[in-house]
């Protein structure tokens, strides 16, 4: 296997939602193989399934290997750990597709942990039929959380605009009393950190999101505002964070102040993903604050169109190039950061990595 090429192991996800589809479409362009070595977890049944139903995908092929130690650069390595006899039913939720996708990710997982690849690309579950005596996991965050240690941020990610959340799969109901100045405080510390090593960002600038409408109104709306978030903002700015805020999410939004910072925290799952998504279509889910790389795109399984060959490739693509760039700002911030020359020349403004330094995307077809 080569060692210049980072390597990408993909979670087909639900093969009844759109992730196969998505996958063949980004990896069917041949030159994607000349800037990794794509891993694929899943089914060779699936893949071959959902080719016949897309097209321009004439060219994508794929080689099954028994392991990632025989995976080779130029070409889509398949792990076939999903059952081959497995039910493919485009559109349909089933405990079934569910099981096999858990497959899948924990084979993925597991060769993570290994150092058998570099970073993870996970394709779309259904959150409903993954669940299992084995598998009580709200999400793809919740597994790797478990499965690497430590306390992720969930992160969207675009060119335009990046949003990390305090809380993530919770009730609505929930999220006043899981808001607290400590919790704030630990995901400005994890989103600065991330910023800076994994985005090349110096000196980041958080804009943080109120909880209520109108930031509380001095109370009249709340005191969430004046008694947690706008203290842990002050702690913040004590220990060399650049928090600001706390901010109405709706105007700051709507008058474009989130091109003004480095990213965005916001207190609950919609409030920062509903504006994100109006705002970015092609943009990646980011587990950070975790020793390895996951990304994902960001959207769901899509039954309604799947198997009709139309779903788009663009956040899956974007997922994968994203997973390489941080993988490549990761390595270049632990070598500034060992080399106090390098670090020296950072902290004057010297060169930055940033996704400039990946080959540039290559056209649809």
């Amino acid at each position: 296997m080569s060692e210049q090429k980072i390597r990408v192991g993909i979670t087909l996800g639900d093969v009844n939602g759109i992730g196969p589809e998505v996958v063949i479409k980004a990896l069917a362009d041949n030159r994607m193989g000349e800037l990794f070595v794509p891993v694929v977890y899943g089914s060779a049944k699936a893949l071959n399934f959902y080719k016949k139903s897309i097209e321009g995908v004439e060219n994508f092929t794929f080689a099954t290997i028994p392991a990632v130690r025989e995976a080779r650069p130029k070409r889509v390595n398949l792990v076939a750990c999903m059952d081959e006899e497995l039910r493919i039913d485009p559109g349909v939720p089933s405990r079934e597709s569910g099981a096999a996708a858990v497959v899948a990710l924990r084979a993925a997982a597991a060769d993570l942990k290994a150092g058998n690849i570099d970073v993870v690309v996970t394709a779309p579950i259904n959150k409903e039929t993954v669940q299992s005596d084995d598998f009580r996991f709200t999400g793809h965050t919740e597994f790797f959380a478990a499965e690497f240690g430590g306390e992720p941020l969930m992160m969207m990610c675009s060119e335009l605009l990046k949003v990390g959340l305090v809380t993530i799969h919770i009730p609505v109901t929930e999220v006043s009393a899981s808001v607290s100045q400590e919790k704030i405080l630990a995901c400005l510390t994890r989103l600065k950190q991330t910023l800076i090593a994994d985005f090349s960002v110096i000196d980041p600038k958080i804009a943080v999101l109120a909880l209520n409408p109108h930031a509380g109104d001095g109370g009249l709306l709340g005191q969430e505002e004046q008694q947690t978030i706008r203290p842990a903002i002050e702690t913040a700015n004590e220990q060399g964070i650049l928090a600001f805020g706390p901010f109405p999410a709706d105007g700051f939004f709507a008058a474009g102040s989130y091109s003004k910072y480095d990213a965005v925290l916001a207190m609950y799952h919609d409030q920062g993903l509903a504006p994100f998504k109006a705002l970015t279509p092609q943009g990646v889910n980011f587990t950070a604050a975790l020793p390895v790389i996951r990304t994902s795109p960001d959207h769901g399984v899509a039954y309604d169109i799947a198997g009709q060959g139309i779903a788009e490739p663009d956040s899956m693509r974007e997922a994968i190039y994203l997973a390489i760039d941080i993988y490549r700002s990761r390595r270049e911030y632990a070598a500034m950061s060992a080399n106090p020359l390098r670090h020296f020349e950072r902290e004057r403004g010297g060169r930055d990595m940033s996704v400039n330094d990946l080959p540039q995307q290559p056209d649809e077809d």
